[in-house]
């Protein structure tokens, strides 16, 4: 029987999983150049948990925009298409620790905010795509955000797991904050755009890790 035989591990894509935040970041500085409109400090941080959909109203509402949030979804998602097909990167020995839980019996999934085409391009340009029995997005839920812990629990029962036998890898703090309170362990990736929330964090989260060959072997 292997290391992890009857366990699972959920992963978080954006940030900790993928080193992709700073695509988002660039997507926004070129989005609001090309309107003449100036980026506030603490858009990232308001939209950071927020579905593609969601971000696209806050934006239309907050600027006072004309766009339709399809139409800033569509042109966002043609935006970041690129950068995760060629550039965007796994995060340091993401890949290997992957490969381990896989071979050590664990069961993966993935519960990410990314739309489809944008998070199938990139998990595939990394490579990762072949370790992942369940990817699952917040949109597949009733909650249909991060602050909820339904889509891990509902990661977890198409795993066929229990919650208590779980072990989430993220990146944001209500997204860790969720996933306790599903009864679940948790693993905090760090991630500079959560730096003001690292100490509620590393707090909050079971252990925080910069690097997977420091994240646990048995989970």
């Amino acid at each position: 029987m292997g290391t992890n035989e009857g366990k699972a591990a959920i992963f978080d894509l954006d940030g900790t999983l993928l080193d992709s935040m700073d695509v988002w970041h660039q997507v926004d500085v070129d989005f609001f150049r090309s309107r003449d409109i100036e980026l506030t400090d603490d858009y990232m941080g308001i939209v950071n948990a927020m579905r593609p959909d969601e971000v696209a109203r806050y934006t239309i509402e907050h600027y006072g925009l004309d766009d339709t949030p399809a139409e800033l979804t569509k042109l966002w998602d043609s935006m970041v298409l690129e950068a995760y097909g060629h550039t965007v990167e796994a995060k340091p020995h993401a890949v290997e620790y992957l490969d381990y839980l896989k071979s050590s019996g664990a069961r993966l999934a993935v519960a990410t905010s990314l739309s489809p085409q944008v998070r199938g391009i990139g998990m595939e340009h990394v490579g990762i795509r072949r370790f992942f029995d369940v990817v699952i997005s917040v949109e597949d839920t009733d909650a249909r955000s991060k602050h909820s812990p339904e889509v891990y629990l509902a990661a977890a029962s198409r795993l066929g797991v229990a919650a208590q036998d779980c072990t989430v890898f993220e990146d944001l703090l209500v997204a860790v904050k969720a996933a306790r309170s599903a009864g679940m362990h948790v693993w905090a990736m760090e991630d500079d755009y959560s730096l003001a929330d690292r100490p509620a964090i590393r707090e909050a989260a079971d252990g925080l890790i910069a690097d997977f060959a420091d994240a646990p072997r048995k989970l």
